[in-house]
């Protein structure tokens, strides 16, 4: 994948996959460590100590309709070839955390994309799942939560059009304003 924010889409729909009601994003460039870090929290079903051991084996796949899963294994990749590292832990019934640290200034490091279009896109998607997005950069952080975002929409659904756009706006401004490369 080219840019980072699409490992997040495709680890954000394994967590849907496994039944997720709540999905935390956390994003942290650490420019001053050289350190970009990506954790994606759920509150899934969870793996087995077994399965969460071998899940970064692109022929091991909890999905039936294909043998081969290259999500994780090629986001681990990405991250290690960018002199960084990969951890994934589960526990049966209480969900999954994905942490990934690249090195922030490595060639091999791919750009994290558009997490404003990203983000709107998993939460429109998905009305009915908690979506938390923090962002922190060494100029600031930035936070947003679908359960409040919901809460001053007032019944409106996030997945309208002008909510979308506001949605979009509103992050990427808030990206700025922190200095952060998405």
């Amino acid at each position: 994948m080219k840019e980072l924010s699409l490992h997040i889409l495709d680890i954000v729909q394994n967590s849907l996959e496994a039944g997720a009601g709540n999905i935390g994003i956390l994003i942290a460039e650490k420019q001053n460590d050289d350190q970009l870090i990506i954790e994606i929290t759920d509150n899934g079903k969870g793996m087995t100590q077994e399965y969460a051991d071998r899940v970064t084996d692109p022929y091991v796949t909890g999905r039936k309709t294909r043998k081969v899963g290259l999500g994780l294994p090629l986001f681990r990749q990405n991250a290690e070839k960018s002199g960084g590292s990969f951890t994934l832990s589960s526990a049966v019934g209480k969900g999954t955390c994905v942490m990934a640290v690249f090195g922030f200034s490595h060639l091999d490091r791919p750009p994290l994309g558009d997490m404003a279009g990203t983000f709107v896109l998993m939460a429109a998607a998905n009305p009915k799942v908690r979506f938390s997005y923090h962002h922190v950069t060494d100029s600031g952080e930035y936070r947003l939560d679908t359960a409040e975002v919901n809460e001053m929409l007032d019944g409106m659904p996030i997945s309208e059009p002008e909510v979308i756009r506001f949605l979009k706006s509103l992050i990427r401004e808030n990206l700025l304003e922190i200095k952060s490369e998405a």
